[in-house]
């Protein structure tokens, strides 16, 4: 149900982001297209997001002086990573607009809190998590039913882009497992029969007003989002419609402001399950960018200044690759070099993004590239031919 409109904050009042990575980049990026100032707060003094800032406040995240100032600067704050500290998000929330909330970030932060949401949304988004168990002790370890295994072990906070999990098949590899993170909390899900995962992008405005964009078919590789596909083709228009009701009632449900990133699962019988959020834009959403009317990053600009929601049509076919520094690198080589953009930006349609990133390093997220096309086909032709040219195999 809407609320009473606040009114907006109009540019050229500046918006203030937690964090100097690439999402902050592209959100400073879209922030200024609008018309507004970018302040960020990163103890990085040359991060991504800082390059592009017209403010950037160097101090740590808990940092009293540093969130002072931001709140000074600033009409509005944002996050552009999930583990920025919730504490200093309610303390920033006391003095000035904060989307998401601190207590919408703290759920996502916790696999138990976020699991333990998502049980209890389950009436109104009509999706379940996968079966799980919080493992803090041995004891819980051998108490673990028969049906749970096989099953992955993750860590209840800090994991992402694959770390903090460990596939287990048997108690012994949990016990295992679970010395070799450190005897921390962990959750362990049973592992289901997959068949592929999508991601939906939501954003919702301070007014309850929401929006849901095109649903998007993900691609990993070693934890890490590898390709994204919008539309995806293995998605029906009924799986569509089922994640992007589920979406729409979670995102009611959390009373959240920004852009939400919800990751579910399709199983092999056509049955959906809930997966985790990211209370940010995403690396599943950079599509937007190049393929729809509204960006993800124009939407969170949106939503925190209190302005209305964009349009989420997405005009045309679009897939998209993360480029990782190993593609900076030939086989068996210590020499990083540029790879050959000329020949990957001869290709049509394609949308390239660098992070502005100093050092290439193999795993380390140092960019993007969209391809959009008049069909599906023609822009999954052109991402064949642009790993041809980057030694990416497929």
């Amino acid at each position: 149900m809407s609320t009473t409109r606040q009114p907006p904050f109009l540019p050229p009042t500046t918006l203030g982001v937690m964090g100097g990575g690439q999402l902050g980049r592209m959100f400073a990026h879209a922030a200024q297209a609008m018309g507004y100032k970018v302040a960020v707060l990163d103890p990085a003094t040359d991060s991504p997001a800082g390059q592009a800032a017209n403010q950037l406040i160097a101090a740590g995240y808990t940092d009293d002086t540093g969130l002072a100032a931001l709140a000074a600067e600033c009409v509005a704050v944002t996050t552009e990573f999930e583990n920025v500290p919730a504490n200093s998000l309610a303390l920033l929330g006391d003095r000035v607009f904060v989307a998401p909330s601190a207590s919408c970030v703290s759920i996502a932060q916790d696999r138990v809190l976020e699991k333990r949401f998502f049980v209890d949304c389950a009436q109104h988004s009509g999706v379940m998590p996968a079966p799980h168990q919080v493992i803090a002790s041995a004891a819980d370890i051998d108490a673990i039913p028969d049906e749970l295994l096989p099953g992955i072990l993750k860590t209840v906070r800090m994991g992402y882009d694959g770390k903090g999990q460990v596939r287990v098949a048997s108690r012994a590899d949990v016990h295992a497992a679970f010395a070799a993170m450190g005897g921390v909390i962990c959750l362990l899900e049973k592992m289901l029969p997959l068949a592929y995962e999508v991601s939906v992008l939501t954003a919702r405005g301070h007014d309850g007003e929401s929006v849901v964009y095109p649903i998007a078919e993900n691609v990993h590789r070693d934890g890490i989002l590898f390709t994204t596909t919008v539309p995806g083709p293995n998605v029906s228009a009924a799986c569509a419609a089922r994640a992007q009701d589920a979406a729409r009632a979670i995102v009611a449900q959390l009373g959240y402001v920004g852009v939400l990133c919800i990751e579910f699962f399709v199983l092999e019988d056509g049955s959906l399950v809930v997966n985790e959020m990211a209370p940010r834009p995403h690396n599943s959403g950079h599509y937007t960018i190049d393929a729809c009317v509204s960006s993800q990053f124009a939407q969170q600009v949106r939503a925190m200044a209190r302005l209305p929601l964009g349009d989420v049509r997405q005009h045309s076919p679009a897939v998209m690759l993360n480029i990782l520094g190993d593609v900076w690198f030939e086989d068996g080589s210590d020499t990083a070099r540029e790879p050959a953009w000329e020949q990957v930006l001869a290709l049509p349609g394609a949308c390239l993004h660098l992070y502005g990133k100093e050092e290439a390093r193999r795993g380390r997220k140092m960019g993007h590239i969209t391809f959009v096309a008049p069909t599906l086909a023609q822009a999954q032709e052109q991402l064949r031919e642009a790993c041809a040219i980057l030694g990416i195999a497929l």
